[in-house]
């Protein structure tokens, strides 16, 4: 069967043309791993299985571990108040929006990046200049003095300014600068050790660059479409291999307690365009027909990034699908699921 999956994928990646890489394990047997495209169009640097790749919004998951790693050592619960958490001001924003709200995208705060009135994530920068925004409170803002959304738990509605008001707790609970928390209480203990929030300006080596492409056969690297640097709403990098690590570091309770763990992975929301579709903690969860959980799942997507990884948890299967490309991804994992693991998506 992964002879036949390697030829599926093979397929896939001719019809979208994918650039990227891809990796399916169970348990620690590799199942596939597969590379294509170039980390560098200009250089023709092919990627390979060591290359990072920007993960856009899949990080949200390092952050909600952050955040549960704090509650479980008593620094704060998921019930705190904002008010409670961070030395802000604020003109409309409601105080009293809990932790869990934030998480779980229902605190009805303003987005910096609201997909009900943008259509594309550059519309952001043109009068917040990107090359301004390197640390959390960069963000501010874009979002800070705006109005309310909706009522705080009334309904789920995707927000990353939660996930960057969340990076702010971390700071102020730890200590720590949000990046540095992330390494060294996840990174490190999870040994991914080409993972990181790298600086556009300051890329390490084997960072795939990310392409734009136009209708026209043009295309373009995503410099002056993202943050200089990502933060806790996405924008790290990772090599295929780390999260691989990160899946099972979280599912062997490495990162967190039996106890914690169980609720990351709760599905406390349910997803407003899918009866089966839930959100957790930082993580997607698809249930089956049958209630089961059929996969718990991270996804991101920005200008020349598109990402998805799903663990499974009936087969103890992980996959990872990398792209310095602004689609294909999601392509790819449906493949991979059809194909290998018989499931519908």
């Amino acid at each position: 069967m992964t002879k036949h999956l390697v030829s599926t994928i093979s397929e896939i990646q001719a019809e979208v043309d994918f650039s990227g890489s891809i990796l399916v394990e169970n348990n620690d047997k590799v199942l596939l791993n597969q590379n294509f495209g170039y980390a560098n169009r200009s250089d023709k640097i092919e990627v390979n299985s060591s290359t990072r790749f920007g993960i856009a919004s899949g990080c949200k998951l390092f952050t909600a571990i952050a955040i549960s790693q704090l509650v479980e050592n008593e620094k704060l619960s998921f019930g705190s108040k904002l008010s409670e958490c961070v030395d802000l001001e604020f003109k409309h924003i409601d105080k009293n929006v809990t932790v869990h709200q934030l998480l779980t995208h229902t605190s009805g705060i303003p987005d910096y990046f609201d997909e009900d009135t943008m259509d594309d994530f550059e519309e952001v920068w043109m009068t917040h200049p990107m090359y301004h925004v390197r640390r959390l409170k960069d963000f501010l803002p874009l979002f800070q003095d705006e109005p309310m959304k909706g009522n705080a738990g009334d309904e789920f509605q995707y927000n990353n300014a939660g996930y960057i008001l969340l990076g702010l707790i971390v700071e102020h609970v730890s200590g720590l600068e949000f990046t540095d928390y992330i390494q060294l209480n996840i990174f490190n203990k999870a040994d991914m050790s080409d993972s990181g929030y790298f600086a556009f300006d300051s890329l390490p080596e084997r960072t795939a660059l990310g392409y734009i492409d136009n209708s026209d056969g043009t295309w373009k690297s995503n410099i002056y479409s993202m943050p200089v640097k990502g933060g806790s709403d996405g924008g790290a990098y990772i090599t295929t291999g780390d999260m691989a690590k990160l899946w099972t570091s979280l599912m062997n309770f490495s990162l967190l307690s039996k106890s914690y763990t169980n609720k990351l992975l709760y599905p406390h929301v349910q997803d407003p365009e899918d009866d089966d579709s839930f959100y957790g903690y930082g993580t997607w969860i698809k249930k089956t027909s049958g209630d089961r959980i059929l996969r718990y799942h991270v996804m991101g997507y920005d200008p020349g990034v598109s990402f998805h990884s799903a663990y499974y948890p009936d087969l103890s299967v992980t996959s990872v699908v990398c792209s310095n490309k602004s689609d294909g991804a999601a392509d790819i994992m449906i493949g991979i699921e059809e194909e290998l693991l018989g499931l519908n998506n």
